[in-house]
């Protein structure tokens, strides 16, 4: 008899996704509840966090402790920082982010969404669509998440009442008609109990549709839903110096991510800003030669001709080149304590490139509970505004909704070296 074929394991790529809300509205523990009723929880883990809910008095087990993992989270049974956990199920590997539901920390949800392609946005079915709801969707629509799934949590607290979760989900309708959100989902879940998580339970019967771990599976993953021009920012020049191998001694090749989009040994390639031309001569990866390169893979490009490309340089498709820029209109979330001051100068970072610049204008400050159009000489910690930057230099930027990797940028103070806002370019 022969031997069995051999079947492939199934991979529809990885999917960050993540949990936002308002406070206590469960982003936690359904975060515990997902790992826990997938089975993948080490055992010490298990053991550990049962042992701290006994030390609290809890009768059963506080999943809400598998990524509440600081010290001062844990006694305020609140998230501060965003917590990042790593799964994977048969089908796929997820990269989770717990963003903290507090307003205070707004730019922390922030970073957690920049990455995401799908956001889960829990909403208490007791409180319904509250204000933190609200300013958790226009972040997550403003950092260009495509896909939103609501999760109306705690049905247990109502009695599994369809509705309750009717009610929650024409609301929530309404505020997204707003924004121009189109693609969002809703689910009636219940965290503690692990309702409509992983397995469907028996108390939600009226719910036809899918549950939670079934919609993240089959999601889409990042950059697999529409064409993408190739874009790699230089990271690293390599030039070895090694005498005893005089091949090398020629050798330039650059280093760096393909961001989006893919290339192939003999396409033709333009490097910005210079505008210099070549076409790709060979694409390494580990010592290993490859034919073609993909989004999100970290690889070493050798061109035909001998071209100055240094650090910040974009290596791109003749085809798809963009112009260089030296002015910038962009929304601008402010995420230091220091106000934004247009008389300062700041770094701007833009994939490996950074130049000097100055807030130009503050067209607005966005009022994010009635999405209001305001005035503002400056901006405080958790603002967004719709800004433009002179720059010392040129970038080489596309929109932010056509490129999230090219399209974004941080700013720095440069007496301080700290992040002070992120920026998506219009």
């Amino acid at each position: 008899m022969s031997a069995p074929e051999h079947l492939p394991d199934i991979d529809n790529g990885l999917l960050r996704f993540l949990t936002c809300g308002s406070v206590d509205d469960g982003k936690s523990t359904l975060i515990g509840r997902l790992l826990f009723d997938s089975k993948t929880i080490l055992a010490d883990t298990l053991n550990a966090i049962e042992r701290t809910s006994a030390r609290r008095g809890m009768s059963a087990v506080d999943l809400s402790l598998l990524t509440d993992g600081l010290q001062a989270e844990r006694e305020q049974g609140i998230t501060i920082d965003v917590a990042y956990r790593y799964f994977s199920t048969g089908t796929r590997k997820y990269i989770i982010a717990d963003a903290p539901g507090h307003e205070q920390y707004t730019r922390n949800m922030v970073t957690a969404a920049s990455t995401a392609n799908l956001a889960i946005i829990l909403v208490d079915a007791r409180k319904g669509v509250l204000t933190q709801t609200r300013r958790h969707s226009y972040l997550a629509s403003l950092v260009g998440i495509p896909h939103l799934l609501v999760a109306v949590n705690k049905m247990d607290l109502v009695d599994y009442d369809q509705a309750v979760f009717e009610r929650i989900r024409a609301d929530y309708l309404a505020f997204a008609d707003k924004l121009g959100i189109r693609d969002v989902r809703f689910i009636p879940i219940s965290a503690l109990n692990g309702d409509m998580i992983v397995d469907r339970g028996s108390r939600l019967g009226w719910y036809a549709g899918p549950t939670l771990l079934e919609i993240l599976e089959a999601a889409p993953a990042a950059h697999t839903e529409r064409a993408e021009d190739f874009r790699f920012p230089v990271q690293y020049v390599c030039r070895p110096q090694d005498a005893a191998n005089p091949e090398l001694h020629d050798y330039r090749g650059f280093m760096g991510r393909v961001e989006s989009g893919e290339i192939a040994v003999g396409d033709a390639v333009s490097v910005l800003p210079s505008g210099a031309t070549s076409r790709v001569k060979a694409i390494e990866l580990g010592g290993a030669r490859l034919e073609r390169a993909i989004h999100e893979q970290s690889v070493t490009l050798l061109l035909e001709d001998e071209i100055d490309i240094s650090r910040g340089d974009l290596i791109v498709k003749a085809a798809e080149a963009p112009e260089p820029v030296k002015q910038i209109d962009a929304t601008l979330c402010w995420l230091s304590e220091a106000p934004l001051s247009p008389a300062r100068t700041y770094l701007v970072r833009h994939t490996t490139r950074e130049v000097k610049a100055k807030v130009a204008q503050i067209a607005h400050r966005v009022d994010v509970n009635t999405l209001a159009h305001e005035p503002a000489a400056q901006l405080a910690m958790n603002d967004i505004a719709r800004v433009t930057l002179k720059l010392a230099q040129p970038i080489v930027a596309d929109a932010y909704a056509d490129n999230r990797a090219t399209g974004a940028f941080i700013v720095i103070d440069e007496s301080t070296n700290n992040t002070v806002g992120a920026g998506m370019i219009a």
